[in-house]
């Protein structure tokens, strides 16, 4: 993203290095310091690919919407044999520990967030003044719905990643508390 940007790039790293008693970085690139539109699209880049692919998972690979669409009409028939047929593509397993993996890193640093206050800010002034020069009813006729669009795509996103933790923390947990016990040693 930064490339693309035209903000130079400097060392990278996609081994995850302890950096805290309780802190693992999993990968960074260092940029030079640009504007704080560009900044915060620098910071956004690991949640917006991350989500992208998410989203292709879900919806090419586990046809997620159809099967959402089965629950949401209550249609049993339609839903089962659809939801019944994803784990027995040849790929699944590599699918579904790529939407783990990506889901669990895509959250941007700490670092990355940094330039998105001062833009929620310019966004909240510029929808304030909008709203007081009378532009309300304009703005609900052309931005809601594609403000809505937009936020329904990002909560499949995260209703995917979820679901997938919910599925895979559970016998994650069972094999840690086994190991701790066989080893005799506490996992941090």
């Amino acid at each position: 993203m930064a490339r693309l940007l035209g903000v130079r790039t400097g060392r990278f790293s996609l081994i995850p290095q302890q950096v805290e008693a309780r802190r693992l970085q999993l990968g960074y690139v260092e940029t030079a310091q640009s504007d704080v539109l560009r900044d915060a699209l620098i910071g956004a880049a690991p949640l917006i690919t991350g989500g992208i692919v998410v989203a292709y998972i879900g919806i090419v690979r586990f046809d997620l919407p159809a099967i959402w669409m089965g629950v949401r009409i209550e249609d049993l028939q339609s839903w089962w044999p659809i939801a019944s047929k994803i784990y027995r593509n040849p790929d699944f397993w590599l699918w579904v520990y790529l939407a783990f993996v990506i889901s669990s890193t895509m959250m941007p640093s700490k670092s990355d967030r940094r330039a998105w206050l001062p833009i929620g800010a310019i966004v909240a002034l510029l929808l304030g003044v909008s709203l007081l020069a009378g532009m309300g009813p304009w703005l609900m006729l052309h931005l809601a719905p594609a403000l809505n669009k937009l936020f329904r795509s990002i909560a499949f996103v995260f209703a995917v990643s979820v679901i997938l933790h919910l599925i895979i923390w559970p016998p994650c947990l069972l094999l840690r508390v086994i190991l701790e016990r066989v080893t005799g040693l506490r996992l941090a």
